[in-house]
């Protein structure tokens, strides 16, 4: 039973995803629909959280817009996705960044990372 659930799973995961990690300040594509009309809006912020695996998998985007921080998660395999670009990678020591939800200005920053 698990391998027919697994297959299943295989099938709808996305093979295009572009690459990133936490810290990293990323450009998403977003469709969104009004009616009959569709367009696509984008959310730039930094990756606050991955989690899960497999088609589960989730990631959790934190900008501040008008001084207020917003916080959107996205399935990775969603496909009101269009598009995922890496703007700016960061330089991180932990797994979840939920101390940037304490931080305002430039103490909110992640650095950036060189190579």
């Amino acid at each position: 039973m698990l391998d027919i659930i697994k297959s299943i799973e295989a099938e709808q995961i996305k093979k295009d995803i572009t690459e990133f990690n936490v810290g990293d300040t990323i450009r998403i594509d977003v469709r969104i629909k009004e009616g009959t009309k569709e367009r696509i809006q984008a959310f730039e912020g930094t990756v606050i959280k991955i989690q899960n695996g497999g088609i589960r998998k989730t990631f959790t985007v934190r900008r501040v817009a008008y001084g207020t921080g917003v916080e959107r998660t996205f399935p990775m395999n969603s496909p009101m996705l269009a598009a995922i670009k890496v703007v700016r990678r960061g330089k991180t020591r932990r797994a979840k960044l939920y101390y940037l939800r304490d931080r305002v200005g430039k103490a909110a920053k992640v650095k950036e990372l060189i190579r």
